[in-house]
């Protein structure tokens, strides 16, 4: 597995992570054994990058606790990122912010006994708190690392001003945001910043949350609890673009042997050195895949043509409204 450096503290990860949001909330059923003997497999193919946050496991855990169990028996050789910043008690769940200094505590001395440990290489916030200033929330994660607590400090969901802020009191590492083929909106002003700064970046859903596969169907294919089933880019004529251009890519990736997910993330390899893509999949099948994007090399006509079939991303908005103005919140 390559490696790549995210941020001027000079991180080194493998150039493919895995974020395991997946495996305890969001996309349908999970299974616990299935999720350890995925992120297992992931660490055997040369994966030492796993991502979690307290919301995966609706505050009590679930997700943090399954990869502190993982990867127990090689802890030392892997980096462990998670995240603050909800309001676990917010009824309904996730719909309140909490990044006071109490809180992130609170928040990172749960993290530390979850994932059985005793320092966090990276934490997080997860999303920005309007109540707390970035600066005081910055201050008190940089206070983290002199403890000795945590290693470095990452921002989530946010825009350049607020990066910009943080990163004077206390050196930001990455960000991770949404971004992918389907979602092209931090390329204007976001990434600018980051190259700027020398702050890496961790793209998530950088498969449009199953779109970029082989195994894409209608919203009302999915269960109850899966949050495709009520995503735009499921839906109606959004659906029909967006499986057209899938198509597409998929044409692209035939004629050069490979699968339309190892070429969506070998399209993100591309954009910069700096960027560190985290699939989640519940699949040690699809881990094998995914990792194949590494050594993939595309050309300047591929990624003419790409950008040719997704000029400006997908049809459809990756969130609703209100909470998407949250999540971009600057």
């Amino acid at each position: 597995m390559k490696t790549r450096i995210l941020g001027q503290q000079g991180l080194s990860v493998s150039a493919i992570g895995l974020g395991t949001m997946g495996m305890t909330m969001a996309y349908g059923p999970s299974n616990d054994t299935e999720g350890i003997a995925t992120i297992r497999r992931a660490y055997e193919l040369g994966v030492h990058f796993f991502d979690t946050a307290e919301l995966y496991g609706y505050g009590k855990g679930h997700n943090e606790q399954l990869l502190g169990t993982a990867v127990k028996d090689f802890r030392d050789k892997v980096v462990l990122a998670t995240k603050f910043g909800f309001d676990m008690t917010a009824k309904p769940f996730g719909t309140r912010f909490n990044s006071r200094p109490d809180n992130i505590r609170k928040v990172a001395e749960n993290s530390l006994r979850y994932l059985q440990t005793d320092y966090i290489d990276v934490l997080y916030q997860h999303i920005p708190d309007p109540d707390v200033p970035i600066e005081e929330v910055a201050g008190v994660v940089g206070d983290l690392i002199q403890e000795g607590k945590v290693k470095y400090f990452g921002l989530s969901n946010t825009g350049s001003r607020t990066i910009r802020r943080a990163h004077a009191v206390t050196p930001v590492s990455m960000l991770q945001t949404e971004y992918s083929i389907f979602e092209r909106e931090i390329e204007d002003n976001i990434l600018p910043t980051l190259n700027e700064l020398g702050i890496g970046l961790v793209p998530y859903s950088p498969l449009g949350r199953g779109f970029l596969t082989d195994a894409v169907k209608p919203s009302h294919e999915y269960a109850e609890d899966d949050m495709r089933r009520f995503d735009e880019r499921w839906q109606g004529d959004n659906y029909i673009y967006n499986l057209n251009a899938t198509g597409q890519l998929r044409e692209l990736a035939s004629v050069k042997g490979i699968s339309v997910a190892e070429l969506a993330l070998a399209w993100l390899l591309h954009q910069g050195e700096n960027i560190v893509p985290i699939p989640g999949t519940r699949s040690a099948a699809r881990v094998e895949q995914n990792i194949g994007s590494v050594h993939v090399h595309l050309s300047q006509a591929d990624l003419q043509r790409i950008n040719e079939i997704l000029p400006h991303g997908s049809a459809g908005s990756r969130y609703p409204a209100g909470m998407l103005e949250n999540f971009t919140r600057d």
